[in-house]
């Protein structure tokens, strides 16, 4: 069997190719244990939420809720961390298949979209508190420390509904932007009722082509 070289050196002894340089950087994981909130500040903790990457991704990890059929939200600051209460303009759908083939589904959520409103915006809804459940997905938010153009994001996560009778999947994908021309430095994420219980975020952020 041949060894595999690369500019003279086996695979196993390179450490690192030129010119292959990571899109993708990790830059802090949040754990909950019974946690209101968790919130990715700019400056604190090791975060960074600046004109450092162009685009930051927050990866959701079986999130899982306190209180059964609860809604799992973020929103966006301007000041730090001070309040979160950034104007969104959003826009929200979901698709679902029950666990019995029956009834698939995708339709427009209207009730989970904002329009030039300062709440926190639904990332996925519903998700029951059995010791199985729990919802996963990612947050991309583009160019935060921009001071010229609105705050775009979009999601697209996973859970599933405990209905009783039937459960199904639910396939959530939201848009949106934050319509402020300040620089967002920090986001928060919550269920709109009870603690999270547990779950784990990761944010990166992807650097430049």
């Amino acid at each position: 069997m041949s060894i595999v070289t690369y500019n003279n050196r086996s695979i196993i002894n390179i450490s690192a190719i030129p010119g292959a340089a990571k899109a993708l950087t990790h830059i802090k994981t949040l754990t909950a244990s019974s946690s209101s909130t968790l919130s990715f500040v700019d400056g604190s903790s090791d975060v960074v939420l600046d004109n450092t990457y162009p685009i930051y991704l927050f990866k959701f990890i079986n999130m899982h809720p306190a209180t059964n059929g609860a809604t799992f939200e973020f929103n966006m600051s301007a000041d730090t961390g001070s309040n979160y209460n950034v104007t969104k303009t959003t826009t929200f759908a979901d698709a679902i298949h029950r666990e019995n083939g029956d009834n698939p589904d995708v339709a427009y959520s209207g009730g989970r979209d904002l329009a030039q409103a300062t709440g926190f915006q639904d990332i996925m809804g519903g998700i029951g508190s059995d010791n199985d459940e729990a919802g996963s997905g990612e947050l991309y938010l583009f160019n935060p420390s921009s001071t010229t153009f609105v705050k775009h994001f979009s999601s697209s996560t996973n859970h599933p509904n405990g209905d009783a009778t039937s459960p199904y999947s639910v396939y959530n994908f939201g848009a949106g932007y934050g319509n402020t021309t300040s620089a967002v430095d920090a986001i928060q994420f919550q269920f709109h009722t009870g603690n999270i219980d547990s779950g784990t975020i990761k944010l990166y952020g992807l650097k430049d082509s």
